[in-house]
């Protein structure tokens, strides 16, 4: 299986077909997501990066640090294109296709540390800026509105099971009832 990680700089010269790839996975991965957020990382201890990655996978979101050239590549013919000018300096970039996720995980931890800038993003293929990011994260989830869904079809049914019960519920209760009068008077 091919590399999907990050090209890093750690002093080895990365292949070009590793960028390649690197490119090619997270321009798929871009193409099946229906949000990116762009913040900026600097700052950030391991720990806190590594916190930030787990609560967005937790939260069905990918988080990762890349490299600006490599994400302007992967961007080009996307419909997030709109966004390449926000990749300058410690650029990192949180996306999933719950579009609420990655805007939520982020915007609680901008408020946790100071050292996480979100700088932007882009929702279904529109940019958008700070605001339009805060106003997505008070959003429920995408299974948090398919819980309220699921939750709305069944009360109805629920309801019509028990009214359609209760009048045989009724006549058990009254022959009950009388059977016991019976029973006394005899």
């Amino acid at each position: 299986m091919a590399n999907r990680g990050n090209p890093k700089k750690t002093g080895v010269k990365v292949k070009r077909s590793d960028k390649s790839n690197f490119v090619q996975y997270l321009k798929e991965d871009l193409n099946n997501s229906s949000s990116v957020i762009v913040a900026h990382y600097s700052g950030l201890s391991v720990k806190e990066t590594d916190d930030l990655r787990k609560t967005m996978r937790d939260n069905g979101a990918k988080f990762k640090v890349t490299k600006n050239s490599l994400t302007k590549l992967a961007l080009a013919d996307t419909q997030y294109e709109s966004i390449i000018d926000l990749f300058n300096g410690p650029t990192a970039i949180a996306y999933s296709n719950d579009s609420v996720a990655p805007s939520r995980v982020a915007v609680d931890f901008e408020k946790k540390y100071k050292n996480f800038k979100i700088v932007g993003g882009s929702f279904e293929g529109d940019k958008i800026d700070q605001n339009k990011i805060n106003f997505l994260a008070t959003l429920p989830s995408l299974d948090g509105i398919r819980a309220k869904l699921i939750g709305l079809i069944s009360a109805p049914a629920q309801e019509i099971a028990s009214v359609l019960q209760e009048p045989g519920a009724q006549l058990a209760r009254l022959m009950t009832s009388r059977s016991e009068e019976l029973g006394k008077s005899n």
